[in-house]
């Protein structure tokens, strides 16, 4: 293939390797899916669209990492989720018809499929077992929400910092040297957490030295999984 050629993934075999919740289509659904979405390329630091903008469609992470976040007051951001392949973002401000909730901004160079809105409502209506594993989808993320306002609420800095190092391995994994495969400035970390940048690097320094992790410029390699856990009280 030429370096100017694009390949764009067919849908059904793209969800299936992705698990994405498309693999509830059916072959027509995806073929029409296939040919009538507009496939992206995006670099790190692009922005695909902005809180409070109007948008016509949504998008279908093919490869890359996206950040997802809300901007407070005071112009600090609260990371909300990463969308990795197979992920679906902005998905509910295009079914409830309102302006973006969110910003999504890119933080590994990717590639998204952008589905129109009529596109995404046609199959909600046409497919019960769409629709239903949509709402599914929904109130997983609501869920989500709902333990990280009881986090912020019930745990200190430390046990969420811990907690969202470990969520991190189960999302994304380490690779073979025990390194986290996603890279995150400090700022990031800590506007996962909900803190002070100063507060994640004196933590991480703490952890370093209790040798729970070692730390590589943004790189993480997670040493110990049971002592974060520990710290973490997850499962509790």
């Amino acid at each position: 293939m030429k370096q100017h050629d694009i390949f764009i993934p067919f849908c059904d075999k793209c969800a299936l390797e992705t698990n994405s919740i498309f693999k509830h289509l059916t072959r027509d659904e995806a073929e029409k899916l296939t040919y009538e979405k507009d496939f992206r390329h995006y670099k790190r630091g692009d922005i695909l669209y902005h809180e409070g903008n109007r948008i016509s469609g949504f998008y279908c992470v093919n490869s890359g990492i996206i950040k997802v976040f809300k901007t407070g007051l005071d112009g600090k951001e609260q990371i909300i989720r990463f969308a990795k392949p197979g992920d679906i973002i902005a998905y509910r401000s295009v079914l409830s018809n309102e302006p973006a909730c969110t910003t999504a901004k890119v933080i590994e160079d990717c590639q998204v499929c952008f589905i129109p809105t009529e596109i995404l409502i046609s199959f909600v209506k046409s497919n019960p077992s769409f629709a239903l594993e949509l709402v599914k989808l929904t109130c997983h993320e609501l869920g989500e929400a709902n333990s990280y306002i009881t986090d912020i609420a019930q745990k200190t800095v430390r046990e969420r910092l811990a907690e969202v190092l470990i969520q991190l391995v189960t999302e994304f994994g380490l690779d073979e040297q025990k390194y986290l495969k996603i890279s995150l400035t400090r700022e990031e970390l800590a506007n996962i957490v909900g803190t002070a940048t100063e507060s994640v690097i004196r933590l991480l320094s703490e952890y370093k030295t209790d040798k729970l992790l070692e730390l590589n410029g943004r790189k993480i390699k997670i040493l110990n999984i049971k002592g974060l856990e520990k710290i973490s009280n997850v499962f509790n």
